[in-house]
């Protein structure tokens, strides 16, 4: 049996959309973890910051992040000021982020690398 990898992310998300097409062109079985309907895990968020490092996280783009107030955002720092700001906004989480069975931690959507991954 394959193993699962895990794409976290928010359903109406348009990156998210795309990877989780992706993903099924390629006929691969994959956990979903909505962030709307079940949170952001923890422990996970945890294992992504200590990975991709929070910056790659952070998704400054976002409306979430531009609706927040300027001290909020410039209270974020380093990863243990982002992190209490990822569990309260999922939203502000750049997506998908992808834990795939070997344990490596990928951010956002790329199908050249997604591609080399699954080889």
């Amino acid at each position: 049996m394959t193993p699962t990898l895990t794409l976290y992310g928010i359903p109406n998300c348009d990156t998210v959309k795309k990877a989780r097409a992706w993903l099924a062109s390629q006929a691969l079985a994959v956990q979903f973890h909505d962030f709307k309907k079940q949170g952001v895990p923890a422990d996970a968020l945890d294992r992504w910051l200590a990975s991709a490092g929070w910056e790659r996280l952070l998704n400054r783009q976002g409306t979430t992040w531009r609706k927040l107030d300027a001290a909020t955002q410039a209270g974020v720092t380093d990863a243990a000021s982002a992190r209490p700001l990822m569990l309260a906004h999922a939203s502000v989480i750049k997506r998908p982020v992808v834990q795939w069975p070997d344990g490596a931690i990928t951010v956002g959507f790329d199908a050249a690398d997604w591609q080399a991954r699954i080889r």
